[in-house]
């Protein structure tokens, strides 16, 4: 869990590319909207012998942990201006309203409307979700196998005359009706095939309820259990479902388990650290359940045996401060991802089943700096893992005997994503790879033979040609010498002299990378002659784990520094200007975007913090909030260290606001938002609003009905990106001034 154009130079490629341009201006003779004035009620706020006032302190509902689970319980004042901030914002852009439904339109023509996934073989069926035309959720589906597979390494055998009939386990359009929010975050069938579960999370505060469906009968279970996080898992024997706890604060605590079909519910494990998440599932070989437990920089596991699902958890190995791992189990031995050792970018090691403790490892992939190691995949005879160098991905195949071999691909930048094999006992996996001219394409690939079989290719309605496009990797020089990657899409004919506007997109935080992937809702800015680039700043780990390690804590400055530097080395290539730029980032990367915005207001044109972080010193000083104690290795901890309370305070977005000329300002949130809580964008708009001396817009755009991730639907996401795009390009033609 983590925090979080229509330009006259361009013309010719919009109209190349088939998109009408819109005037973007207020209606004639229309007076200026005029913003909500937000009371201030000082509060003056003592710790560790320093003083910081804050006038905005009201806005935070005292309540806050009902509201999470009932946004109707918020306290009037705060409603009310809510309200008032959001008829602001859409009085300000309505000029835009044509421009927003032209770019839902083409968003919305870029989906393939009657689509399915690729099916996940698994025993006697095969899994998959489809959507049916106007659908804005899934249908969560199976149908029986045909072909061959294997059984307890016995070959089973099934095929039919006439093709067997698609069940149908889910429809998620059905769940959602009636409903303002609605999102299924996980759902999974027992291991025999005669159950199916789903957490439905119905507030957008991803407090979940969790159902069980029988697959006989078609009968949903009349016990839910309420109050989860969206994790769970069957037993091996499908007898028993686990499932991760969220208590009133909305953190993960405990772990219960209770019969699969309904019964009496018994703790498994509570985590007493306030600062540790917690999760529970299978091994790749349905040997174990694993509890996991781990914070930013700290980890440790816990095993039951699926022979006798109702023991007492095991302790893998101790938690150490700075140490992680992950585990899984390989039918004759665990397999553990870590960073033990000074492994800075992790390696891979064995132990016997029966002693797993960490004086038992023993390297099976060792370490390389600079080659991070994301994650691995299990099945009988082959071990996957997905690395991170430079930006790129890439995917490494290893057997039993230990000889290896590279899935390659040959483009500057892509992104390339290991799914993995749905069942153990298979000698194919899968993967899926785009790169941000190319759609996705999902292969199937045969580990022994060395051969890849597409089973995919993502579908553009609309019509989409890669040849269009020109994808270019920049590097940036940072400050300290560094080379920050920075990703470049734009059209063959849209020109590089600085004349076009550009949209840089970053996060840079918990070791979160940002792929270099496609996404066809970019096109509505790039088929207008748009520039979209990507920086990958330090924070993330773009460049391996030791990118993350060097924006942290005490050197977090760093990731506001490199964008700072993705930007200027954008405009030095003449790929943009100075004051023609849009930046954009969500939840920390809208720290990221507050910080920037107060370093360096004269780069951009405006700014779009989505979900944004920005009141770092009062949440991390805020220990009932769901994320304060598992953030402190990220950050910091301000209640009980003044460096990190001075430093913090350095760059904390909403204390460092002063007046100077802000650019326009787009600040979006949800009121039954867990993560970064909807008075973050509020108070950060009611401070910057009044220091800004440009006369340019700050806006506030809060969904009333969503979190963190804000609307469910497909289609209703969609409103949400072509209203930010559309804030882009009314920034940059300045759109308030227009008569």
């Amino acid at each position: 869990m983590n925090r979080r154009q229509l330009i006259a130079s361009t013309t010719a490629a919009a109209v190349v590319a088939g998109l009408p341009r819109v005037a973007l201006s207020q209606p004639s003779g229309a007076s200026m909207p005029q913003p909500p004035v937000a009371k201030k009620i000082p509060v003056v706020i003592e710790q560790l012998g320093r003083t910081r006032t804050d006038d905005y302190q009201w806005m935070k509902d005292d309540n806050w942990q009902a509201v999470l689970r009932d946004p109707t319980l918020i306290k009037a004042e705060v409603k009310d201006h809510l309200t008032a901030e959001n008829a602001y914002r859409e009085a300000m852009m309505a000029s835009t309203l044509p421009l927003q439904e032209t770019m839902f339109a083409e968003m919305r023509g870029r989906i393939k409307e009657d689509d399915s996934s690729v099916p996940a073989a698994d025993g006697p069926w095969t899994y998959y979700v489809e959507y049916k035309t106007g659908d804005q959720h899934p249908r969560y589906m199976r149908v029986e196998r045909q072909g061959t597979w294997m059984v307890d390494g016995e070959p089973v055998t099934k095929n039919f005359v006439v093709a067997p009939t698609p069940q149908l386990l889910l429809d998620a359009n059905e769940l959602a009706e009636g409903k303002a929010y609605s999102e299924v975050s996980a759902a999974a069938h027992s291991p025999d095939h005669s159950l199916f579960a789903y957490a439905e999370d119905a507030q957008g505060s991803e407090v979940h309820k969790i159902y069980v469906k029988d697959l006989v009968t078609g009968e949903v279970l009349p016990a839910v259990i309420d109050s989860a996080t969206g994790d769970f898992t069957f037993s091996p024997d499908s007898q028993w479902i686990f499932w991760t706890n969220r208590d009133d604060n909305g953190r993960p605590d405990k772990i219960f388990r209770r019969p699969a079909r309904g019964g009496e519910t018994t703790l498994v494990y509570e985590e007493e650290d306030d600062g540790m998440f917690i999760g529970v599932g299978r091994t790749a070989d349905d040997r174990f359940i694993v509890i996991g437990i781990q914070n930013q920089e700290t980890s440790e596991a816990r095993y039951i045996p699926g022979s006798t699902p109702t023991a007492e958890p095991v302790v893998l190995e101790p938690r150490v401060v700075a140490t992680r791992y992950d585990v899984d189990h390989w039918g004759d031995r665990w397999v553990i991802r870590t960073n033990a050792d000074d492994a800075i970018d992790f390696k891979i090691v064995e132990a016997p089943t029966e002693a797993p403790a960490k004086a038992n490892w023993k390297d099976l992939v060792p370490h390389t700096p600079g080659r991070f190691i994301e994650g691995l995949d299990l099945t009988k005879d082959h071990l996957a893992r997905q690395e991170r160098a430079d930006a790129n991905t890439r995917i490494i195949i290893r057997d039993r005997a230990g000889a290896e071999h590279e899935i390659a691909v040959d483009e500057p930048a892509f992104a390339l994503s290991l799914a993995g094999a749905s069942e153990f006992e298979t000698t194919t996996t899968r993967y899926a790879y785009n790169s941000p001219s190319t759609p996705t394409q999902t292969f199937d690939y045969d580990m022994v033979e060395r051969k890849r079989e597409l089973r995919k290719t993502q579908e553009i309605p609309s019509g989409h040609d890669p040849a269009d496009y020109v994808v270019e990797r920049l590097n940036a020089p940072a400050a300290d010498g560094e080379l920050v990657p920075v990703t470049v899409l734009r059209r063959k004919d849209t020109p590089v002299d600085g004349s076009a506007p550009l949209l840089l997109y970053g996060y840079g935080s918990y070791g979160i990378p940002m792929p270099a992937s496609f996404s066809t809702n970019r096109l509505s800015l790039v088929d207008r002659g748009w520039i979209y680039a990507i920086a990958h700043i330090r924070g993330g780990s773009d460049k391996g784990w030791g990118w993350f390690l060097a924006a942290r804590r005490m050197t977090k400055k760093n990731t506001f520094t490199d964008f700072i530097a993705a930007a200027e080395h954008l405009i030095q290539r003449n790929y943009a200007t100075a004051g023609n730029i849009v930046a954009q980032g969500g939840s920390a990367g809208g720290m990221l975007m507050g910080a920037v915005n107060n370093m360096r207001p004269d780069l951009w044109a405006g700014i779009i913090g989505q979900v944004p972080f920005v009141d770092v010193i009062n949440t991390m000083s805020d220990t009932s909030l769901p994320l304060t104690p598992p953030e402190w290795p990220e950050w910091g901890n301000p209640i009980e260290d003044a460096e990190a309370y001075d430093y913090m305070m350095s760059y904390s977005p909403y204390d460092q606001v002063k007046p100077q000329a802000y650019p326009a300002v787009l600040a979006t949130g949800g009121l039954s938002d867990p993560r970064v809580t909807y008075w973050e964008p509020e108070k950060w708009v009611a401070k910057l609003r009044p220091a800004t001396t440009s006369g340019k817009p700050v806006l506030l755009k809060i969904n009333m009905e969503a979190g963190h991730g804000g609307a469910a639907g497909r289609f209703d996401y969609l409103k949400e990106v072509a209203h930010d795009y559309a804030f882009a390009v009314w920034a940059v033609e300045k759109g308030w001034e227009k008569a």
